[in-house]
């Protein structure tokens, strides 16, 4: 080991060497354990952050990652209280369920299935032949069939039965004929909510109307809300569902009818309005009024005159003054 002097002091090469890698050493372990602190010390904070956007997040009502882990069994409970709300009294599925109810010439409002179902031997002609006297028929995919049917097995077709059967409009046009010698007949174009249709029901009836025409498309069904809505009148009053609106209409010109529709751009008040013929009275949606291909089908457009700042009317509201007034020439 050498020894080096410079003047009294005395140190050996070896040992300073050893004093520098000492010194490294501790300088070393205090850096790394403070490394480790602040890693200690940074995960509470952290955690202390969560928690906090979490109680903050749930007390403004959102959804955070801890409650996602926790949610299945709330996600669960929605479902079923949304199943439960579903009335599904008036559906059948399944293929079998559903075939029966086809060929024992049950009441239909509407069906669903699959393209494989549609195309198959044992419901093409079945499902062609409803479809021809205004039955919807859709084709959907399997997963939509399963949205609304929640889940249910329903073999690719489900079928929404009707309160009341309907007619054809040939059979509409001979007992309104029969019945009256100037019937007023009601068709309806894009009545899609079934409160609306079953208050319209229950006013066409009270005003003697000898019968309603609805379109295939943009209609609500004769469910059992409308039958509700109705209180009665349902019972009272045929009900004809075309394929193709204007064409119905066109067949009714053909049978001696005069066709109006309720519009509030209508240049005709409806009080000076006198003919005393066969009518169709045509009433639209309140939102978007009769189509504008259905108003050129139209012999006259009325329109009731509003005295207040409202500037239109609900369409059961409108089909019943209408009434009142054309029932009472």
């Amino acid at each position: 080991m050498k020894k080096y002097n410079i003047g009294n002091d005395y140190f050996e090469k070896k040992n300073s060497f050893k004093y520098k890698k000492n010194s490294n050493s501790i300088n070393n372990s205090k850096t790394s354990n403070s490394l480790k602190k602040n890693r200690t010390s940074d995960k509470p904070l952290k955690y202390k952050e969560d928690n906090l956007s979490n109680k903050k997040n749930n007390k403004d009502g959102y959804f955070t990652s801890s409650n996602r882990r926790n949610s299945p069994d709330k996600n669960t409970s929605i479902y079923q209280e949304q199943l439960n709300k579903k009335n599904f009294e008036d559906w059948i599925w399944g293929k079998h369920s559903v075939y029966e109810a086809l060929i024992s010439k049950r009441a239909i409002n509407r069906i669903w299935c699959t393209t494989e179902i549609f195309s198959s031997e044992k419901f093409f002609i079945l499902l062609k032949e409803l479809k021809s006297k205004g039955v919807l028929v859709e084709e959907v995919t399997w997963k939509r069939l399963s949205q609304l049917t929640f889940g249910a097995s329903h073999q690719g077709i489900a079928i929404q039965l009707a309160y009341s059967k309907t007619i054809s409009l040939d059979k509409l046009i001979n007992i309104s004929k029969t019945n009256s010698t100037n019937p007023i007949i009601l068709a309806l174009d894009g009545i899609t909510d079934p409160h609306n249709f079953g208050a319209i029901i229950r006013s066409a009836e009270a005003f003697d109307c000898k019968g309603i025409i609805i379109p295939q498309r943009r209609s609500a069904g004769l469910t059992g809300t409308v039958a509700k809505v109705a209180a009665g009148a349902l019972e009272h009053i045929p009900i004809s569902r075309v394929v193709n609106l204007n064409r119905a209409l066109e067949e009714l010109k053909k049978n001696g009818f005069l066709v109006v529709g309720l519009s509030g751009e209508g240049r005709l008040p409806i009080l000076k309005f006198n003919e005393k013929t066969p009518l169709v009275l045509i009433v639209g949606a309140e939102d978007k009024g009769i189509s504008l291909l259905t108003q050129k089908k139209c012999d006259f457009l009325l329109k009731i005159p509003l005295k207040g700042k409202t500037s239109s009317l609900n369409a059961s509201v409108a089909a019943a003054i209408s009434l009142f007034h054309l029932s009472a020439k």
